[in-house]
This record gives structure tokens, C-alpha cells and sequence, in this order.
């Protein structure tokens, strides 16, 4: 049964919880309990310009993705003083700029990168969300090409969504965001999210060259675009596949309330804004109700939003009792979920879940990742902008 998470703030044992939009220092570690594991969490490097995403190279290295436009590479906890040539120009503007960061399945043979941002046109005035991929040549990106261009173009610069992802087959996945589109400026099943001849709204799947695969669901239809695999989305900012099924999941900022855990399915409309569970900013109503026939329902939500960003399914050993759980970062409320799903006869559940958020006010989480070490790390993000955050690690106590 779909159940409604609900954030209130925690009661605290041995958590520490900072006033909203302070940040735990560089050297300070905090210890934290939870129902299955006790941790520390430690600040692995300071300093960066509102990081967006993380990616691991082979050696150890992180690549991070500043929003204000530059990649940089960490090692053993400095960031290189350069940042990485190469990176295409971003439109740094509202939500917009250089997003997510994610390795080629074969980066050890190809050194692939690849890298979603704000595109900008010719005179800035408008962006839409891009994809880019180069071959990581020592601190430089090199042969880089651009595999993807949303038909989403708005002066608008919210709602890029930007979340990149492969599957165990190799496909690539890529969330593109409403583009800020209100639901209150059209009737909801008017909505660009709802039209499938733009990407406004929508999940994307491509080859790693960025040509579109034969089965995906719009392929040969005059009135869709093929590269569509899931739309009716509003704002995905998290997504994860997992390594072994192969399912797609994706948290979706709701407007106030109705953030969502979605299994995203081909073809499938996710129903923004027609239904949802949450309302328009300062209260008004828009959706017809929270169920409608051909629309997906997600697998739970979050009442009220925490801003949902960055999503990670944990398969390490360092924490076994959480294998296999899914971590949703919060960006309000400054909040990290644990969830355990299991599959019914009527799809996916959730099993049990954390009676209160792991992290709760340590700074905006924007991105959630799995290191080799079988560690979770968090980047943390600065919404004023022009500040800087850290990169956090989560690490169980002996």
C-alpha cells in the first residue's frame, strides 16, 4: 500500500542538528544512531562552488560538477586548483548550469564522460537542458560532443531536471524538467509536460552515442518524439537504476507537498500536473484528484516536500544491513531518507523505513552517491549561491 512520508523534525538522540543553512565545520565529526547502523559522518573535502554532482574515477578520484560551470577532480580530500578544460559553456542562471556527471560503463577502456547542463542560445536569453561527452585526456575533456538537446528551450531557469544514468544493458537515461511551466497558466491536461512532441517533462533513453534505440515506446509515432521513454514528470532531480533488475527510480519535486518515488516504466505518464498529492504555492488547488486511469501512481511521497535531489540504491558492504535500500536526499529540510522496498503482487512497497531522516539539517543535499569504498557520500549545496559547500562521508562505527 502506498503510504505518504511525512518530514517532521526529528527527535534527536545523539543527532546533531545545525540552524537552517549552516554548514558542519571541516574538521568536526559527528556521530549519528540509527535502527540499523551507527555512524559518523566527516567532512571529505570543503570548499567548492555549489557542487551538483559526484562521480568516481577508477583511481579514487571524484569528479564534481560546480553549478556555477566548472568540473573539477578531488584527490585524497584537495580540490586541483584548475578546473577540467573542455567543459561547454552553461547557462548559470536560477537552477541552471553545469549539472550531473556520470562515468561511460566502459570509462577503464574509452574515458568517457558525460555531462548534463543548462544550454544556452545564442544570446543567453533562453536554455534548455543538454548533454555532452568527451574522453577525459589527463585535466583536460577532449573529442566532446553534445548526444542530446531537449526540445524544452525557455527563458525560464527553473526546472532542468538533469539527471543522468546507465543501465546494466549500457542505455542511457536522462530527466528533463517542466521547464518551470506553470500549472495554473493552462488547463493541466494542456500542460507541456502532458505533449509528447517535446521533452518538456519528461524521461529520455538513448544509445551512449545518443541515437535512439528501436524499442523505445514513441519510436515511428508522427506524434511523438522517440527519444521519450516516461513523461508527465515535473521535476526529477533524482534517479538511480538498479544494477541487477535494471529498474529506473526517480524522485520528482512536487510543487508545495507530492514529492515522489516513482518506478519509472516505457511509455508511462506520470501525470503531472493533472493529478499529485501536492498544491500550487500558496495554496491553490489545480489537479483534478490524485488518481486518474492511465496515470502511474508513484510508490510513496513525501507530504510535505523536502525538495527532493539526488537518489542512490545502496549495494556496498560496508553498511549490509542497508543493501539494496534506497537513499533520497532532501534538499528542505536538509534530510536524508532511507527506504526499503519489497515487490508485491501489485508492484513495489515499502517494506519499513527509517523512523526519522539519517541526516536532518547538516545543509541542502543535492547529490547522494555510493563511493567505491562502499561509503556514502553527500554533496551538499549552497542555494544564495557564491558560497561554498562540502562533500561529506558517511562511515559505520566499529
Amino acid at each position: 500500500m502506498m503510504k505518504p512520508i511525512h518530514s517532521p523534525i526529528p527527535m534527536i538522540g545523539c543527532l546533531l542538528v545545525l540552524a537552517p543553512g549552516a554548514l558542519p565545520a571541516a574538521t568536526q565529526e559527528q556521530v549519528f544512531d540509527s535502527e540499523l547502523h551507527d555512524y559518523r559522518m566527516v567532512t571529505v573535502v570543503d570548499g567548492l562552488q555549489d557542487p551538483w554532482s559526484i562521480a568516481f574515477l577508477p583511481g579514487g578520484e571524484m569528479l564534481v560538477t560546480e553549478r556555477t560551470g566548472d568540473l573539477r577532480i578531488v584527490h585524497d580530500g584537495v580540490v586541483h586548483p584548475d578546473p577540467i578544460e573542455g567543459v561547454p559553456e552553461v547557462r548559470f542562471q536560477g537552477q541552471g548550469g553545469l549539472l550531473d556527471v556520470v562515468l561511460h560503463p566502459d570509462f577503464q577502456s574509452n574515458q568517457l564522460i558525460y555531462l548534463s547542463f543548462s544550454k544556452p542560445n545564442d544570446d543567453s536569453s533562453e536554455g534548455t537542458t543538454a548533454v555532452v561527452r568527451g574522453r577525459l585526456d589527463g585535466h583536460s575533456l577532449v573529442d566532446v560532443e553534445e548526444i542530446f538537446q531537449a526540445e524544452a528551450w525557455s527563458a525560464s531557469g527553473s526546472h532542468f531536471g538533469s539527471r543522468l544514468a546507465f543501465d546494466p544493458d549500457g542505455y542511457l537515461f536522462i530527466t528533463v524538467g517542466d521547464r518551470g511551466v506553470s500549472p495554473m497558466s493552462v488547463p493541466v491536461e494542456d500542460h507541456p509536460a502532458q505533449d509528447l512532441t517535446n521533452h518538456i517533462g519528461s524521461t529520455i533513453r538513448l544509445h551512449d552515442d545518443g541515437s535512439v534505440p528501436d524499442d523505445n515506446p514513441f519510436v515511428g509515432r508522427d506524434d511523438a518524439l522517440p527519444e521519450i521513454w516516461s513523461y508527465g514528470h515535473r521535476n526529477s532531480q533524482g534517479m538511480a537504476i538498479h544494477p541487477v533488475t535494471g529498474d529506473v527510480w526517480q524522485t520528482e519535486h512536487g510543487p508545495q507537498g507530492g514529492d515522489e518515488l516513482n518506478l519509472i516504466l516505457p511509455g508511462r505518464n506520470y501525470g503531472w500536473p493533472v493529478i499529485g498529492y501536492g498544491v500550487q504555492y500558496g495554496g491553490s488547488h489545480f489537479h483534478e484528484g490524485t488518481h486518474r486511469e492511465g496515470m502511474e501512481q508513484p510508490v510513496t511521497y513525501w507530504t510535505p516536500s523536502i525538495a527532493t535531489s539526488g537518489l542512490m540504491i545502496y549495494t556496498g558492504d560496508r553498511f549490509p544491513e542497508w543493501s539494496g535500500h534506497i537513499f533520497a536526499g532532501g534538499l528542505a529540510g536538509q534530510q536524508l531518507h532511507r527506504i526499503a522496498l519489497e515487490e508485491g503482487e501489485h508492484g513495489y512497497e515499502i517494506q519499513r523505513m527509517e523512523r526519522r531522516p539519517l541526516l536532518f539539517g547538516v545543509g541542502r543535499i543535492r547529490d547522494v552517491r555510493e563511493g567505491p569504498d562502499g561509503l556514502i557520500y553527500v554533496a551538499l549545496d549552497d542555494r544564495q549561491g557564491g558560497g561554498t559547500t562540502p562533500i561529506l562521508r558517511l562511515e559505520p562505527l566499529d
